[in-house]
Parts: C-alpha cells; structure tokens; sequence
C-alpha cells in the first residue's frame, strides 16, 4: 500500500472540518467529528493527513491536541479559538443507531481564513474531504472555499444533521464532489423521495451520480453492506462477516471513508474499495467511540491489504 511520505508517492490527504467530544448517555467522552475521525485512521494507516479544523482555549480543546499528538498526527492546521468552546455533541441512541445532538456556535464554526494559504499546496493535496457540517455558519463556510480552490479534487461524506443544512448549499457541493459517499436514509433525502426496497435504493443512487457528474458514489448500508456506483459498474458488497462483540456504531461511517479514501488513491477495484471498506467499519463497531487507539489494529489491516 501507498504512503504519502517520500519521493514519487501521492501527495497527502487534506480534511476540513469538525473536532469535537462525543458525549454519551452515562456522560463520558470520547473524542469525534468526522473529518477528525478520518484523519486519525488515515494516520493510523501511515498516511500523513492533515486536519483543519478549530478548537477551543479550553480543556477539552487541550485533549484534542494532546491526542494528535500523541498519534503523531500534525496539528498545525488545528486553529485555537479564543472565544468559543471546542466541540461537544450528545450521542443517544435509538433501534441500535446512534443520535446526535449538535451544539450551536462550536470552535469548528470559526474556522479562520487567513491562515490556511500557509498550509494549503505544502505539498498539493491528494484531496480534499469535507462534510456538510462545517458550511452550517458563514465564518468555516467562507474557509471551505479558500480549501475548494486549492484545487484538490473532493471527497464529500455529506453527514447530514438536521437543523444543519440548507438545500442550496447541498445541491452545489455535491456537483463539486468528485467522489460522494452518504448513507441510505440521506439518500432518500437528498433525492426527496421514499425508497421502499432495494431496486429503490440502486435506481436512486444512479440517479444522484448521473445528476451530480461525481467519478464515484457510496451508499453505506449499515447491516446490509453498502453499494458502490461509477457511469459504468455498480458492486453490492454484503455486511462484514464476524459481528460478534458489536458495541456501537459511532464512527463506523467515518471509518468506512477512511479505507474508501485509501482505496481511491490506490485506483482499487470497486469491489475491493467496499469490501475493504466494510470490514473496517465493522472493526470500529466492537469498540465504543469513533476512532481505535490499538495500532496493531491498522497494522493488521495494512499488512492484509498488501499481501
């Protein structure tokens, strides 16, 4: 497998987006945010992401930080917030899925502009991942902007979270997207109509990639696997094998982008992208929280994917 450290590799993955601190029913925390969340995979497969992102001059924002760190992960994107607090979001649960409850006027919403011409093009991205989170207040979605026209081609993992979103601003980036991943019930709100079985489901997904022009688009399935689409093919890929010791899925998604990413800038197979994909997000099942800490984990990942 490729690394972006050396002469001839690929350029190295840039993340825009939130950080923040997962806080459950019993009250603890775990740390979260979906580009977050990717940039640690990523690193922990050998990559060298880099995150952009805003945290706050609190505790919770030195805990950020001191886990980057300690995941040799680059923090000089991670920008320091002196007035708004680092990201927090309540996670329920309901029928197994987990529920968010996004926190208004987050450190992440303040992302400033000036500073990203000194990180962006040190060296060219390989791409650039973004969700719909970060556009949800003017400030991070005038930054976006200055991260879009780096010219790294985009990998949006759309997460939407209602009240967060508007239509508008969906609609245009996901014509900008050169890969798109979403889930099945965002799916059917992005397309604005039920889909009541699978053939639903594929017609749907066709729909979006012909509509949006994007090289390649995900539907993650949870349970059921996911499906993987380009102008020419479209691979089911059935659910992980081995869920015992399933905790909760927070994060599964993120991991899924994680390996999706991999395999994008390693030109896999679809079929070996989604199943690759799915595998992973099932490992980040058996745990609680968002990202693993067990680098024999990505290890053991690595070196099956390189044999």
């Amino acid at each position: 497998m490729k690394r972006d450290r050396g002469a001839g590799l690929p350029p190295r993955p840039l993340l825009f987006g939130e950080v923040l601190h997962d806080v459950y029913p019993d009250a603890t925390a775990t740390l979260g945010g979906a580009p977050f969340n990717v940039a640690w995979h990523l690193r922990g497969f050998g990559y060298t992401p880099l995150l952009i992102s805003r945290i706050g001059n609190d505790e919770l924002g030195e805990r950020v930080l001191t886990a980057m760190s300690a995941w040799d992960m680059d923090t000089r994107a991670v920008q320091i917030d002196p007035v708004h607090a680092t990201g927090q979001a309540q996670v329920s649960f309901a029928a197994g899925e987990p529920r968010f409850e996004i926190m208004p006027d987050q450190a992440y919403d303040f992302i400033d502009a000036a500073p990203l011409r000194k990180v962006l093009n040190r060296p060219p991205a390989a791409l650039l991942y973004h969700g719909s989170l970060i556009a949800r207040q003017a400030i991070s979605r005038d930054s976006l902007e200055i991260a879009r026209a780096s010219g790294a081609p985009v990998f949006m993992d759309i997460n939407l979270r209602d009240p967060w979103w508007t239509r508008d601003w969906l609609d245009n980036a996901l014509r900008r997207a050169r890969w798109l991943k979403l889930n099945e019930h965002e799916l059917a709100m992005v397309l604005q109509r039920p889909l009541h079985d699978e053939q639903d489901l594929l017609v749907g997904a066709e729909d979006l990639r012909r509509v949006c022009g994007g090289e390649l688009l995900i539907v993650t399935r949870g349970e059921r696997g996911a499906v993987v689409i380009t102008e020419s093919k479209i691979h089911q890929t059935a659910p992980a094998s081995g869920l015992d010791g399933f905790i909760d899925s927070v994060g599964a998604g993120d991991a899924f982008s994680a390996v999706a990413m991999i395999g994008v800038l390693n030109g896999w197979p679809l079929s070996m992208l989604a199943e690759r994909a799915v595998d992973f997000a099932a490992a980040v099942c058996r745990q609680r929280g968002a990202i693993a800490q067990d680098r024999a984990l990505y290890q053991r990942y690595a070196k099956e994917w390189t044999t």
